[in-house]
């Protein structure tokens, strides 16, 4: 539909095209709390906003059709890099979402849920979450300015994930497409196996990391520097203020929403380097990272609703680029739909490696020993031990 559009136009359409879509979507949050109530439909509603997330939007993703612009990096990146409102913009949205938040535990306490309504509304909220706070945080901690840093890590802490914070710099983005990679799933790996392993090393790993930047900086790992206490600090600070407002359901909602949102983070994990893997050179050090270690997607819904995270291609090789100015690369490895979409297909790994398996085996075509090599394979034939 938009893939003809001039450049400038299709940057004026996004420029506003963020607020256009959270200004649609957040208000769908009491919508789908109220509409019920009168019907006595409410347990059904609650699953609303995941059903809209991950089955409307696929369907006008595929109708709304893809953006191929790219900023021009020598007009446009500069002024818009520096252009305040996108800023402006993502801090906005971290307050939004703390609203959203606390309204969606008063509806988890006052509406007539059953069991089923109460599960589908923290699926709803969580997911939710896991597209603004963990995203929107995802995108913050990698800026430097100490507002934005700090907002990104506020953000995480709402859903319990403040080691996302740490891991994520300091550990995915330096191991990423590499088997010493939690976040990075195998070739073959179904998203069963992924899951438990990427939540438990992702975890133990940011502790470790933390451990040792602190030693380096001549602290110890119990200190007021371990910025991950700070952060699980604050999430016990928030699990508190939903206990003392609505007792011991309201601990439960924001334990509940929080294990949602990382469930959407780590499946989204899981979708973004499946089967990629960095080159290991003749020395026994992997090839540094380019846009060729990130499944591209370039959709414009999707990519507007999660500001452009799905071109993960250009985060992963210049991760300080601001989120308005990424780029697609024709020549990265291209997924076939946009996350929603790859989101509802991993959950089913017959038809995920039957869709994404050939297109990894096609990148590695001629030197499939990298996809098997720390499995004691080459070209899928098992070596001697």
């Amino acid at each position: 539909m938009f893939e003809s559009m001039l450049p400038d136009r299709m940057l004026a359409l996004k420029k506003w095209g963020y607020l256009l879509f959270w200004a649609t979507m957040v208000p769908l949050v009491p919508f789908s709390a109220m509409i019920g109530q009168d019907a006595g439909t409410q347990n059904y509603w609650a699953f609303f906003l995941y059903a809209v997330v991950f089955g409307i939007i696929p369907v006008l993703d595929f109708v709304i059709g893809k953006d191929p612009s790219n900023p021009d990096e020598a007009t446009q990146v500069p002024a818009m890099s520096d252009e305040r409102i996108y800023r402006v913009f993502t801090l906005i949205m971290a307050a939004v979402w703390l609203v959203v938040q606390a309204y969606a535990g008063y509806v988890f306490i006052h509406n007539d849920f059953s069991f089923w309504g109460k599960l589908g509304w923290m699926l709803s909220i969580g997911t939710v979450g896991g597209i603004i706070a963990i995203n929107l945080g995802h995108e913050l901690i990698h800026k430097d300015p100490r507002l934005e840093n700090w907002t990104g890590g506020l953000m995480l802490a709402s859903v319990t994930y403040a080691g996302f914070k740490v891991e994520h710099v300091r550990g995915h983005h330096v191991h990423v497409s590499t088997p010493e990679d939690a976040s990075s799933s195998r070739y073959n790996q179904s998203l069963y196996h992924f899951l438990p392993r990427a939540f438990v090393r992702n975890f133990v790993n940011a502790w470790k990391l933390e451990k040792e930047y602190l030693t380096r900086k001549g602290h110890t790992n119990v200190s007021v520097y371990n910025e991950l206490i700070w952060w699980y600090g604050i999430s016990a600070l928030f699990a508190l203020g939903y206990g003392l407002v609505w007792g011991w359901m309201g601990v439960v909602f924001f334990i509940g929403q929080s294990f949602f949102a990382a469930l959407t983070l780590e499946v989204v994990n899981y979708i973004e380097h499946y089967g990629l893997h960095r080159r290991e050179n003749a020395n026994g050090r992997y090839e540094r990272v380019t846009p060729a270690h990130s499944w591209n997607s370039n959709y414009l819904l999707t990519n507007v609703a999660l500001f452009q995270l799905q071109r993960h291609s250009d985060h992963h090789a210049y991760a300080k680029r601001r989120y308005q100015v990424l780029r697609h690369y024709d020549e990265s490895p291209q997924l076939p739909a946009g996350y929603a979409t790859m989101y509802v297909l991993a959950w089913f790994p017959p038809l995920w490696k039957k869709i994404m398996n050939p297109r990894v085996e096609q990148y590695y075509e001629g030197e499939m020993d990298q996809l098997f090599r720390n499995q004691g394979r080459v070209n899928n034939i098992q070596t001697a031990a």
